[in-house]
C-alpha cells in the first residue's frame, strides 16, 4: 500500500444541505482519481457524515469497485451499543451497509480513558477474535486519543491490537496536553505500526497565519520546490506525518477534487522531509505557538505535592491549544486529562503549586480561568 489514505469524513455536500446530504457525483470522482493514482485505504466510521459514511463508502467504493481494489478500515464506536450482546450484530450490520464482505482493518474507536472501561466491560477484543479467524475482520486496532501512560497499559494488557490510530502533526508533537509524540513512542515501543489521523490538524495547518506562510513561501523559494513534491502548508504537514518511522499510514479527511489531486501528487513518490524542512516547520510551530497564553515550561514541580491531583501544566497546555487554533480537540483532551486527575475547579488555593513553579507562574488564578473555558461548557451542555 502507498502511504497514504483516504479518511470518508469530510465528502463534499449538496448545496445547503447538511453534513449527510452527500454530493455523490463529486464523490464519485474524487474516490476515482484517488484509487486511478495507485492509492488504496480508505478510513470510515459509522458516526462520521452524520452517521451516513458506511452507506456513503458502498455506493462510491463497494458498489463500483472489486473487492481486491481497496482496502477498507471500519470502527466499533461506544455509542452504537450499550451490551456486549449488542457488538456483534453491529459488527454484522456494518459489514451489510458497507457491501464490503469483511474488513481488513477493525479498530476500536477513539479509545481513552473515558471509552477504555466500556469496550473492556463489553469484551470487544474477545468479540473480535472469532471474527478474525472466519477471516471476516483481516486486523484488529485501536484509534487512540490519550496520553502515553495509559496506552502502554493497553497495549500491554492486550498484545493481539495489532496497529494504533493516533493524532500525529506537528503542532501537537511536543504539546504536553496531547502527548502525541509520546504516543507514538510508546506504540512503536511495542512494535506496532500506526496510522496518523489529524496531519493537518482538522485543516489548521492548511490555514497558516502571514507570518508563518512566510516561512513556508521562503523555504519553497529556497529549495525551488515543485508542486509535485509538495509546496503548500498542507503538504508539508502531511509530509511530516509521513516521515517517522513506523508510519504505516497518514489519513485525510479531503473534501474536494483538488485536495484528493494535490495530496496524491506528493504522495505517490513520496520523500521524507529533509533537515531544512524540519527547520521551518519548526519556526512556523513557534509562530503558531506565539498567542500560547500560559508560558508554562512543563517542568511538572507543580504536580507532586498537588492534593487535588491537578494535571497543571496539562491543562494549561489544552488552554494554550483553545486560544492557538480554537480546534474541538483542546476541548476532548481537557476531558481526557481530568479523566485521571482533578479538574482546574478542584483547586483549593492551597498555594504549593506557586512556590514549586520556577516561572513564577500565578497558578492559582490560571486554573481559574482553564475552568472558566472548559468547564462553563460542560455546564451549558448539562454535565
Amino acid at each position: 500500500m502507498k502511504k497514504f489514505g483516504f479518511g470518508f469524513m469530510r465528502l463534499p455536500t449538496l448545496p445547503g444541505g447538511g453534513e449527510g446530504d452527500i454530493d455523490y457525483p463529486k464523490a464519485f470522482e474524487m474516490v476515482d482519481y484517488f484509487l486511478s493514482q495507485g492509492f488504496t485505504y480508505f478510513d470510515i466510521a459509522r458516526g462520521y457524515m452524520e452517521g451516513n459514511c458506511e452507506a456513503a463508502f458502498n455506493k462510491c467504493v463497494a458498489q463500483r469497485y472489486e473487492r481486491d481494489k481497496y482496502v477498507l478500515t471500519d470502527k466499533l464506536t461506544v455509542d452504537y451499543f450499550k451490551t456486549r450482546e449488542d457488538i456483534l450484530p453491529l459488527i454484522e450490520n456494518q459489514l451489510k451497509v458497507t457491501g464490503a464482505g469483511y474488513f481488513d482493518y477493525y479498530f476500536l474507536h477513539s479509545v481513552s480513558r473515558l471509552t477504555y472501561p466500556k469496550f473492556l466491560s463489553c469484551g470487544a477484543l474477545e468479540i473480535l477474535r472469532p471474527l478474525k479467524e472466519k477471516g471476516l475482520v483481516k486486523h484488529i486496532g485501536i484509534s487512540y486519543h490519550d496520553k502515553s501512560d495509559f496506552l502502554d497499559e493497553i497495549l500491554t494488557a492486550h498484545p493481539e491490537i495489532e496497529v494504533v490510530q493516533i493524532q500525529f502533526n506537528y503542532a501537537d508533537y511536543r504539546d504536553t496536553g496531547i502527548d502525541s509524540r509520546g504516543v507514538y513512542e510508546t506504540a512503536r515501543k511495542h512494535n506496532k505500526p500506526v496510522l496518523v489521523m489529524e496531519p493537518v490538524k482538522g485543516g489548521i495547518l492548511s490555514r497558516l497565519p502571514e507570518r508563518a506562510m512566510a516561512v513556508i513561501s521562503e523555504l519553497n523559494e529556497e529549495l525551488s520546490v515543485s508542486p509535485s513534491r509538495g509546496s503548500s502548508p498542507a503538504s508539508y504537514a502531511i509530509r511530516f506525518a509521513a516521515s517517522f518511522e513506523g508510519i504505516m499510514m497518514v489519513l485525510s479527511g479531503m473534501n474536494n477534487l483538488e485536495q484528493v489531486v494535490e495530496n496524491t501528487s506528493f504522495m505517490k513518490d513520496f520523500v521524507p522531509l529533509n533537515p531544512r524542512e524540519y527547520e521551518a516547520l519548526e519556526k512556523v510551530n513557534e509562530i503558531l505557538k506565539a498567542t500560547d497564553a500560559i508560558p508554562c515550561t512543563n517542568c511538572r514541580y507543580c504536580t507532586s505535592g498537588c492534593p487535588q491531583n491537578i494535571r497543571i501544566p496539562d491543562l494549561f497546555a489544552c488552554l494554550n491549544s483553545k486560544r492557538s487554533f480554537n480546534e474541538w480537540g483542546s476541548e476532548f483532551y481537557y476531558e481526557v486529562n481530568t479523566a485521571s486527575g482533578g479538574k482546574a475547579s478542584d483547586c483549593i488555593d492551597c498555594g504549593q503549586c506557586e512556590d514549586a513553579c520556577p516561572q513564577h507562574l500565578e497558578i492559582r488564578s490560571l486554573l481559574r480561568e482553564v475552568a472558566e473555558v472548559f468547564e462553563k461548557k460542560e455546564e451549558e451542555n448539562g454535565n
